[in-house]
């Protein structure tokens, strides 16, 4: 286990004309009425608690009365867009009930409850700065994880839905402990997917505090998966473990649970089947992983001195010289998911010429 360090303060990057296309092409894009530094002009603020009274690291802000009215309807206008196609019928039935922004991270995003009147459902979502970084990432957890993305960027706002599920630090903290011998091993074998992916994508400081556990009720047992909230360090760090989230000390009891759970050859068949799982939606988002590539490839989006140290690494591992070739993040990833799936087709010819034989 590994005390490793993040940069302290990633740079946002701006959107280029490339990834911007890309955006509107697959309706991404999208005008809205309210930008991030419109928020900034709150009149005040008060601490938001947990249940616990422990200091949540937000604050919840309030604004002026002429400014309110027309920040309420504007929010409400983007929830509409985000989640039905802009359709202001139901914004009569809308309320802003909370305005929080975050002091902690590099992205200093607003969060936004929006409740329905009728019936007291609420949602949120998210307001922050663009950054093509934190782009790059949602759109590769939208195609190669196993869960879809809702998000919208205009200018330089980026609007994200909200992730549902338990903090991961919280969950490991609180209800861990209480999980039966067969909810561990399956919360386990979720992990070392998890972890095989992060590393696989360049999905870097995947913390306990930015995934989150996400309970489903099956029949008669609960189903666990494991979901990243946040993208902030798409391709961008020089050292390949800060992509390995077994990597990080908030991560010891999940990787002891692994070692406690599991035996190697299970490890490493749920390796193999994330791998191959992987492979396949790269298959089916063929085209448009391939525009997102070309994008990053012709991008900055992270220092010399990191691209450097990280295809070194990535090289001595592999052995594939087109990681020492490679020029920026971009290509480097391209890289990696091709010797993916050169090695996912190769196992798969041997495995059919060895079926052949029997």
């Amino acid at each position: 286990m590994q005390d490793l360090k993040i940069s302290k303060r990633k740079p946002s990057y701006p959107v280029t004309t490339k990834l911007h296309d890309y955006l509107t092409r697959y309706d991404r894009n999208t005008k809205i009425p309210i930008f991030y530094d419109d928020l900034l002009r709150f009149q005040g603020s008060i601490v938001v608690y947990d249940k616990d009274d422990n200091d949540t690291l937000w604050i919840r802000v309030y604004y002026n009365e002429f400014e309110r009215e027309e920040i309420d309807s504007s929010l409400k206008k983007v929830y509409t867009i985000l989640h039905s196609d802009g359709n202001e019928n139901i914004l009569p039935f809308l309320n802003v009930d909370a305005i929080d922004f975050c002091t902690f991270g590099n992205s200093k995003p607003f969060r936004v409850k929006i409740r329905n009147i009728l019936n007291d459902n609420f949602t949120y979502f998210y307001i922050k700065t663009t950054d093509a970084s934190r782009i790059y990432g949602l759109e590769l957890e939208h195609m190669l994880s196993p869960y879809n993305l809702n998000f919208l960027v205009y200018k330089n706002t980026l609007i994200e839905e909200h992730i549902s599920g338990i903090p991961g630090d919280e969950f490991i903290k609180n209800m861990l402990p209480k999980c039966s011998k067969s909810e561990k091993a399956q919360i386990a074998k979720e992990f070392v997917k998890f972890n095989e992916r992060c590393m696989i994508r360049l999905l870097g400081d995947m913390r306990s505090y930015n995934y989150v556990i996400v309970p489903t009720h099956d029949f008669d047992h609960v189903v666990y998966k494991i979901r990243a909230i946040d993208f902030d360090q798409q391709c961008y760090e020089g050292k390949f473990n800060i992509y390995r989230p077994q990597f990080f000390k908030e991560n010891l009891k999940m990787v002891e649970l692994v070692s406690e759970s599991i035996q190697k050859l299970s490890i490493d068949q749920y390796k193999t089947e994330e791998r191959s799982i992987l492979v396949k939606r790269l298959k089916s988002f063929s085209v448009r992983i391939e525009k997102l590539l070309d994008c990053m490839v012709n991008d900055v989006i992270s220092k010399e001195e990191n691209i450097d140290q990280l295809k070194s690494t990535i090289f001595d591992y592999t052995h594939d010289v087109n990681f020492k070739r490679s020029k920026n993040m971009g290509e480097i990833l391209k890289y990696a998911l091709e010797f993916l799936t050169r090695n996912y087709e190769n196992i798969k010819l041997e495995n059919l010429r060895s079926f052949d034989d029997d």
